[in-house]
């Protein structure tokens, strides 16, 4: 049983509800409960402990939980208005990750309270969709002329570069990988959106945008693209237990009140209005100084809170949760879902399960199929070099990360001068000599031709590279065509995509040789118990499967489902 948890969203319709079933189901002792702004964290605590007493630990946390922390409680106008926050901001979203690791908000929450539970009930897609990419595109667009863009639009197009999705996203996913791994979070439970509230792209309820609405639409497409992180998320060693819940209804409701409320414009006052006339061919204002109307009174009226979705009138609530419409589901049961999967049950509503069971699986046939197109590939390779018409079947550098393309090519070299791993353990020369003999294999493999050419360079012993064209590793992005060298840069770009000659690497493939050998041993003597991905199942130095073992032991980099 849990008994520590964190609730981004914790004071909204959702997260309140997610605390109070929790407490009732789950005996917690402490309950972080975080929120955008610092009083509904403070009030929702307060609430609380008058309902359950000081027994629990119920703990206020807040701020925006996808910019740097000292820029949490910024508005995203403040943010934007100012050049050197937007530059923050864009590194945050687009620079190096390490750095904006240690800087964001919600890693700093994880790393100060280390929750063995976290319920993310941020409406994320509603936050990230109406940043308004198309607003932003449309605002470029206008500062683009025939003679080129005006340098005082630099602020609209960092700013449309802040508001697309899928950076945001993928950042944030990432951020949530990295902070519950190393702060021990054994449980991460997303309460996600449809984004239409169940209904499609028929859907007649916007944010006042006409339909079918873009941002509306770019709100699915956030909440789908998160839940397919959410996917892969779960599919991560080392991460804790991934789930979603996805209510495909209106949430509703807090509580029915008479209220002083605003527009879409922001506006909470009624005017005295006056008449115009249209005229064909003429102009129609469409925002008129709002000073030059007399006012009237306050814009007061009796609406339905549903929290994060707004207050509605008695006419709009009556509409959107009628039969066939969006209707609508309680917040109670949606808590009610979340802490039943955070304690284990299967209650059939967890979407990253319902993938899991939906998706086409590896399958015994494709294993048999395999097995024939190696052995054709290596009759085809074997003919084409011996005709002289190709070259060897190893890497073109278009898949996997950079270290796939270099590790086959080493690979390649190893086996060329060794035929097999126990040649290659049999060989007790020191590792400069064999250096030497991997050199020699270069030209006779034909991999001192071919890596360079496609951008993988041969570093040798003696610290010169043999190069192509093109260098694929450092890899730099923009207008960027050099890099600076130093002996740290050269060990870090040998370890990420270039063919390592060194006699250092060369003691790195032994010590992973005899282990491959080892696990292969293991595998003969206690059969299929043995057949893991630890285990090298071929007996031969087969390059594939080298590389494979390489990043299922070594790099984490494998399926757990």
């Amino acid at each position: 049983m849990y008994h520590d948890f964190l609730i981004f969203g914790g004071a909204g319709l959702v997260g309140t509800q997610v605390v109070r079933h929790i407490v009732k189901s789950m005996s917690p002792r402490r309950i972080v409960v975080a929120s955008l702004f610092e009083n509904e964290a403070r009030e929702a605590c307060e609430r609380h402990r008058r309902e359950f007493g000081e027994k629990i630990s119920f703990v206020p946390a807040w701020g925006n939980l996808f910019v740097p922390s000292d820029l949490a409680e910024a508005s995203r106008e403040d943010i934007l208005e100012d050049v050197g926050s937007r530059r923050r901001l864009l590194d945050a979203v687009y620079g190096p990750f390490e750095p904006a690791f240690r800087e964001n908000h919600l890693v700093e929450m994880v790393r100060q309270h280390r929750p063995e539970v976290i319920v993310d009930a941020v409406n994320t897609a509603t936050g990230l969709s109406y940043q308004d990419v198309f607003d932003g595109v449309a605002k470029v667009r206008d500062w683009i002329g025939d003679d080129g863009y005006d340098a005082k639009g630099i602020r609209d197009l960092e700013s449309l570069l802040l508001s697309q999705t899928a950076p945001q996203l993928i950042r944030h996913v990432r951020f949530v990988q990295e902070a519950t791994t190393r702060y021990g979070t054994r449980v991460y439970l997303k309460v996600g959106t449809t984004g239409t509230g169940g209904m499609g792209l028929n859907i007649p309820y916007t944010h006042s945008e006409d339909r079918p609405s873009r941002k509306l639409l770019a709100k699915t497409e956030a909440a789908f693209g998160h839940t397919g992180l959410m996917f892969l998320l779960a599919r991560t060693p080392h991460t804790p237990i991934v789930k979603e819940v996805k209510p495909a209804a209106m949430i509703g409701y807090r509580a029915v009140q008479l209220k002083k409320v605003t527009d879409k414009h922001r506006n909470s006052d009624l005017f005295d209005c006056r008449a115009v006339k249209l005229k064909p061919g003429g102009s129609l204002e469409l925002r008129e100084d709002a000073a030059s109307y007399q006012k009237t009174g306050d814009l007061r009226v009796a609406v339905v809170d549903t929290g994060e979705n707004g207050v509605f009138t008695r006419g709009e609530f009556s509409a959107i949760t009628a039969l066939g419409q969006m209707e609508y589901v309680t917040p109670e049961e949606i808590a009610r879902v979340v802490v039943r999967e955070i304690g284990g049950a299967n209650t059939g509503q967890d979407i990253v399960s319902a993938l899991d069971g939906s998706v086409l699986n590896p399958s015994y046939k494709a294993g048999l199929v395999r097995s024939v197109a190696m052995r054709d590939l290596e009759a085809v390779e074997d003919e084409s070099i011996a005709s002289g018409a190709g070259v060897p079947s190893i890497a073109l550098g278009r898949l996997g990360p950079p270290e796939l393309s270099k590790l086959l090519f080493e690979a390649a070299l190893l086996r060329a001068v060794y035929d097999s791993m126990a040649n290659l353990l049999a060989d007790t020369r020191p590792a400069e000599q064999v250096s030497a003999d991997l050199v020699a294999a270069l030209e006779k493999t034909g991999v001192g031709r071919l890596g360079p050419s496609i951008g993988i360079p041969v570093l040798l012993a003696d610290g010169s590279l043999i190069r192509g064209p093109r260098i694929n590793v450092p890899e730099v992005l923009g207008h960027t065509t050099s890099a600076t060298v130093t002996p740290k840069a050269i060990d870090t770009w040998a370890r990420k995509g270039w063919i390592d000659l060194r006699p250092s690497n060369v003691e790195r493939w032994r010590e992973r040789v005899q282990e491959m050998t080892r696990a292969r041993s293991d595998l003969r003597e206690e059969g299929s118990a043995a057949a893991t991905i630890n285990s090298y199942m071929s007996d031969r130095f087969d390059l594939g499967e080298t590389v494979a073992w390489i990043f299922n032991n070594e790099q984490d980099a494998y399926r757990i489902k």
